[in-house]
């Protein structure tokens, strides 16, 4: 579980550079460019998930609480609003006018979901972990970035279209979760 911790510390630490680690990053771009940084940044992110995954699959698997029967039921539920808090936070839609963090918002309901279904010490670690961090990211940006400017108004049509391509990719990972992730939920459902 190491790795796992590992990687989920270094997610984090990377993400609070635009926060605590201005100067830093500031000198780095200065030093390389702003697109080389953006390249070594994306690869250092891309690492902390590989150090995840790997860390996942040699965690020594325990249980640590039963997971509630209806959380089978409900992690679904919590699975679609992430998706489509996730895409709507890339596009204009009236949802970004409503919650202020959209994205992050998203990554909570992702990992509430998963621990409503999953009870053992990995996914304890990984979910809460992300919990944590989004939680963590919200207060962070609040702080920095002081009074929300909402977006303007969309059409409902924008909202409409988020909805089905969140429902979408929602279905298809769904259906290809065991492959990607090498756990089954269709059989949860």
């Amino acid at each position: 579980m190491t790795l796992l911790l590992l990687g989920l510390v270094l997610f984090t630490l990377l993400h609070m550079i635009p926060f605590w680690g201005q100067t830093m990053r500031a000198g780095a771009i200065k030093l390389i460019g702003l697109m080389p940084y953006r390249g070594l940044f994306s690869l250092a992110v891309l690492s902390s998930f590989v150090l995840m995954v790997m860390g996942w699959k040699a965690a020594e698997v325990n249980v640590i609480y039963e997971a509630p029967s209806w959380g089978y039921y409900v992690s679904p539920l919590f699975m679609l609003a992430a998706f489509v808090l996730f895409i709507a936070s890339k596009v204009p839609t009236n949802i970004r006018r409503i919650i202020r963090h959209p994205q992050l918002i998203g990554v909570t309901f992702w990992g509430i979901g998963h621990l409503l279904s999953n009870g053992e010490n990995r996914s304890i670690l990984l979910f809460a972990g992300m919990v944590a961090f989004s939680l963590l990211m919200i207060v962070a940006t609040n702080k920095r970035d002081h009074i929300w400017v909402k977006c303007e108004k969309v059409g409902v049509a924008n909202d409409v279209i988020t909805a089905a391509i969140a429902l979408t990719l929602y279905a298809g990972f769904l259906y290809f979760h065991e492959a990607i992730i090498g756990v089954s939920v269709m059989g949860a459902i």
